[in-house]
């Protein structure tokens, strides 16, 4: 390793570690924040406790299957592809936990910020979110930045130095679907039986006391919207470099410089999301949103201008490449970056647009809402698919732009960059659920209706950040994949070349008029639709049984509803905790296992040729389909629960009226589509299509 690369390694290492101080000293300045009376601090503890018990709980299944994985890619791969592997899957789940002992610790101290005012609130809410954000980037880079930087300067063959790479994107993707998932089912279930129960039934406030769902609804909102999502674009981040550097070694093998630069991208972007970050002040109009976004410009502009210098230093503008007959040069990828954060910026937008209360999509839904729960039902679901449409063209935008720049290597760039503002974006989630439980405490807490008036202002910005990253874990996701799909095919040519290789000679192509290839693709196709299936009956029983439960304590203590004795709160915790558990793990074993089935059952009936053309056609219909459904379920699914906040603000009768009762509906379907469904379609796309990667390691011998 010559000196340069040494220096860069160096700095991207350090850019990560920076990150990891920014968020220990921010932590720290929240933590020193009043946590207000002991009512909130009582309230807040039912919280914490019962968010910890849930991932403790989680974290110790996922391990059993974690250990299995384990020892099975110890035994066929290597030491090392195993310690990428532990690498990833064990930094993932840091990640999650940490995001959600931050938010547990804001929630409280964002409700007594709000007691000064939106601004002092909106600090605090927004630097939690960020602690999460920086930590999440940060150890993702530091994850395969050091590993990479260990096997290089042990010498290790390349290409067990890029098996252990894949294998750390595979750890940290398992962990991922596991956590979306498990926390999705948690949350939504808690929210639809507390509403159906609470709201509907009852006729008592979202979040009124007297509803023993109400403290699981709040635990809910910390496992899935911060836990997981802080595990799921962990995950993307790091399985996305990954990737780019799998594409690297192929198309300039021995170039450490093309091999290094996507890391130097993420280090440099997390300075530039650091910066941004001291941006983020609410201005004259008090527009909550705008202050949110002025970070992220901030973050994205001076990406830009760093990527500029870092590019040139590390490939040079002018250096000159070729890969399958398209040529470029470093300015090429330069562009393609640049197109990334465009990209980002349009997907954000288009979301924000089908998802915040200001827009037509939700105005329409809330309208809608006044004529009943059916037609309610009917423009929510009509509103979901016209989502996809503006995202698609976007992507295809950004796809056939970047191609014809630097083909398939500047779509691997292009969405690098996109996956490098990672620390921002988490930021903007996170500050999302925080907002959310300070409602809910200050509600709990009895306080001044001022309180509970700036955290309904921030919350109502909440929602639509919440799904505004979703759109960009998704829109990223899909990109991602596209990269990792085309990471196999590539990989089929090098292993075909390679003199030895169980696939030397060999020749898979994905012509539409091959039965296995057709057979693939509508295989593929089919299991998101499978997947988002079993998520929404997993949210369904598990809100029944939060239902059933609800009922049987008003039933059982009349006193409740009087105010004079208190719900049994941790039952409904448990409760939630088992069937989370309990219902997250067959889901969560379909994408591992199906590359490996669908292989094994073509091979047996059409020869290896077919089982790899099979396989890579599968990894293409699960990225088409996939994009749709989580596009389609997230976007449509914020625009459900904006419709039914815009109600409640006083349009349309405002709470308490039947076209209240119809958007409590309509949010009700919504929340497993959002929450829980469609987020966990991101990682799903991904741990797909590494396993077919690895599978294809394993073949190759």
């Amino acid at each position: 390793m010559n000196s340069l690369i040494e220096t860069i390694l160096l700095f991207t290492i350090a850019a990560g570690s920076l990150s990891i101080v920014y968020g220990f000293f921010t932590g720290m300045n929240i933590l020193n924040s009043s946590a207000g009376n002991a009512k909130m601090q009582e309230i807040a503890s039912a919280i914490q406790i019962g968010a910890k018990a849930y991932l403790a709980r989680q974290y110790k299944t996922i391990a059993v299957v974690g250990v299995v994985v384990l020892v099975i890619i110890f035994f066929v791969f290597s030491p090392l592809v195993g310690l990428g592997y532990f690498i990833g899957a064990t930094l993932s789940g840091i990640a999650g936990y940490v995001g959600m002992l931050v938010s547990v610790q804001a929630n409280v101290r964002t409700a007594e910020a709000s007691r000064k005012g939106l601004a002092s609130g909106l600090a605090v809410a927004f630097k939690s979110g960020a602690v999460t954000g920086m930590l999440v980037a940060g150890l993702a880079l530091l994850a395969i930045a050091v590993y990479y930087y260990f096997l290089l300067k042990a010498g290790i063959d390349d290409r067990e130095v890029i098996n252990a790479l894949v294998a750390l994107g595979f750890g940290a993707s398992l962990i991922s679907i596991f956590a979306r998932l498990g926390g999705g089912i948690f949350t939504k279930g808690a929210d639809v039986g507390a509403d159906l129960v609470g709201k509907v039934e009852a006729g008592i406030p979202e979040d009124d006391p007297r509803n023993p769902a109400v403290i699981a609804d709040n635990v809910g909102d910390n496992v899935g919207d911060c836990a997981g999502m802080a595990a799921d674009l962990f995950e993307t981040y790091a399985v996305t470099i990954v990737a780019t550097m799998v594409l690297s070694s192929i198309f300039f093998y021995g170039d450490i410089n093309m091999m290094i630069y996507p890391l130097t991208i993420g280090g440099a972007c997390i300075l530039t999301s650091i910066l941004g970050t001291f941006f983020v002040k609410l201005g004259k109009s008090k527009n909550v949103m705008n202050a949110l976004y002025k970070g992220f410009v901030v973050s994205a502009v001076s990406s830009l201008i760093i990527l500029y210098p870092v590019t040139d230093y590390v490939i040079g503008f002018a250096s000159e490449y070729t890969v399958n007959s398209k040529s470029f040069t470093g300015m090429s990828l330069y562009y393609c970056g640049i197109i990334g954060l465009v990209i980002t910026g349009l997907l954000i937008w288009i979301t924000e647009y089908y998802t915040g209360t200001e827009y037509r999509p939700v105005r329409s839904i809330a309208k809608s809402s006044t004529t009943g729960h059916g037609t309610n039902v009917i423009q929510g679901l009509a509103v979901s698919m016209e989502a996809t449409a503006v995202p698609a063209l976007i992507i295809v935008a950004g796809i056939l732009a970047t191609n014809s720049i630097a083909g398939l290597y500047g779509i691997a760039i292009s969405v690098t960059t996109m996956l490098a503002l990672a620390g921002m974006v988490v930021a903007l989630d996170a500050y999302g659920p925080v907002t959310d439980n300070a409602g809910g405490i200050a509600e709990m807490a009895k306080l001044p209706n001022s309180v509970r008036k700036t955290t309904d202002a921030l919350d109502a910005v909440g929602n639509t950040t919440k799904a505004v990253t979703k759109g960009y874990a998704i829109g990223s996701a899909g990109l991602g994949a596209l990269v990792l799909f085309a990471a196999y095919v590539e990989d089929i040519k090098h292993f075909s070349g390679v003199a030895g290789s169980k696939l030397e000679g060999i020749v898979v192509t994905f012509d539409l008029s091959n039965p296995y290839v057709v057979v693939g693709l509508l295989i593929g196709g089919m299991l998101p639709y499978l997947f988002g299936s079993m998520g929404m009956q997993a949210v369904g029983r598990a809100g029944g049984a939060v239902v059933v439960e609800v009922r049987r304590q008003f039933k059982k203590y009349p006193g409740i509803m009087k105010g004079k004795q208190k719900p049994d709160y941790a039952k409904l915790v448990d409760l939630l905790t088992l069937a989370a558990i309990r219902e997250m793990i067959i889901p969560s074993l379909l994408p591992v296992l199906s590359p490996i089935v669908l292989y094994f059952v073509i091979l047996a009936i059409g020869g290896q040729v077919a089982a790899l053309a099979a396989v890579g056609a599968m990894l293409l219909g699960v990225i088409i389909t996939g994009l749709f459904v989580a596009v389609s379920m997230t976007a449509g699914g914020g625009a459900w629960d904006n419709a039914k906040k815009y109600i409640e603000d006083g349009n349309h009768g405002g709470k308490g009226s039947e076209a209240h009762k119809a958007a409590v509906t309509g949010d009700t379907v919504g929340d497993p589509y959002k929450d829980t469904a469609g987020p966990a379609v991101n990682p799903m796309i991904k741990i797909t299509n590494i396993v077919a990667l690895l599978l294809l390691a394993v073949i190759a011998g």
